[in-house]
């Protein structure tokens, strides 16, 4: 199927800095698709020229089929935004609101239904003003979701949250996706794009490091894998270090620590069972996306709260 969002050689400047330069991306129907970097790499700006909300300096852009810019009414009925920085009059009460947006679109949701699916059913007359952090992230989905779209972007979500409260957005994301909602995911938290994204694109200093699976780039990273377990009965490193799948082989006291890749946890297991050694407290550390964003840009990103 083609793809539903597709990019090409996008470029955008603001007076002398250049914000993005040279992005490509496709998403395909039915996916959350991650936009992962750091504050100022260039994230929000490409996804509010997808959007049509800005207009790109050079490159081209097509989404569901439209041009952002030429057909953006039409554009605007079937896309949900929900925007990096948004705020709703704080005398507004959260019915009023979905009733309002909902009278936007030709064919809208049943935004009774989407309240109660959304947890504000008992907060339908309370103030904008009044709602929590996670209670005003809920009804942003909410309005993004009320004009029925085929595809909604939601840019940092989840930013300023407690962790219940981020989990549970997580949870409502997962749901959106299950009701064939495509989903464009702007973040710069790790867990997030880990739990949620089926592929992410790594953004760094307004270009794209790399395209993949959240497992697909820690592979792609080459990092190496670490098993660490204290031996049954002494033995000779050299068991372990003859290994192809071995890059290294260190003690720390009592334990062993192997170094190699993917492969390595089977092989040496394998040759620990042939020679009747039992690996006790055995441990294994997978290379994480975190890891693989550092060893692909040198840099680091906020997890987020645990």
């Amino acid at each position: 199927m083609p793809p539903v969002i597709e990019v090409r050689n996008l470029h955008k400047r603001y007076e002398d800095k250049v914000a993005v330069e040279d992005v490509s991306l496709t998403v395909q129907e039915g996916e959350i698709f991650g936009i992962l970097g750091p504050n100022g790499a260039g994230k929000t700006t490409t996804v509010e020229c997808i959007e049509g909300l800005r207009v790109p300096d050079r490159g081209e852009i097509e989404v569901l089929g439209l041009d952002p810019r030429r057909d953006h009414a039409e554009l605007t009925r079937r896309l949900g935004v929900q925007l990096q920085a948004g705020h709703l009059p704080e005398r507004l009460q959260v019915a009023e609101a979905l009733e309002l947006y909902s009278s936007f679109y030709p064919q809208p949701a049943d935004w009774r239904a989407l309240l109660d699916g959304l947890g504000l059913a008992d907060k339908a007359k309370t103030r904008y003003a009044k709602l929590s952090g996670g209670q005003k992230q809920r009804l942003s989905i909410a309005l993004a979701l009320v004009g029925s779209p085929q595809m909604a972007i939601l840019d940092e979500l989840t930013t300023g949250l407690d962790p219940q409260a981020r989990r549970d957005t997580w949870d409502l994301i997962e749901d959106v996706r299950s009701r064939g909602v495509t989903i464009v995911l702007v973040t710069h938290f790790m867990e997030e794009a880990e739990r949620l994204c089926d592929r992410l694109a790594l953004i760094d200093a307004g270009r794209v490091v790399m395209v993949d699976t959240p497992a697909g780039l820690a592979e792609r990273a080459r990092i190496e894998q670490r098993i660490q377990f204290r031996p049954s009965r002494q033995m000779d490193d050299e068991l372990l270090t003859s290994l192809p799948e071995v890059s290294s082989v260190t003690r720390r006291g009592e334990l062993v620590i192997v170094n190699g890749n993917s492969d390595a946890l089977n092989a040496v297991t394998a040759v620990l069972a042939r020679n009747q050694i039992v690996a006790e407290r055995l441990r294994v550390e997978q290379a994480s996306l975190e890891d693989a964003f550092v060893q692909l840009t040198g840099k680091r990103l906020e997890s987020g709260p645990r």
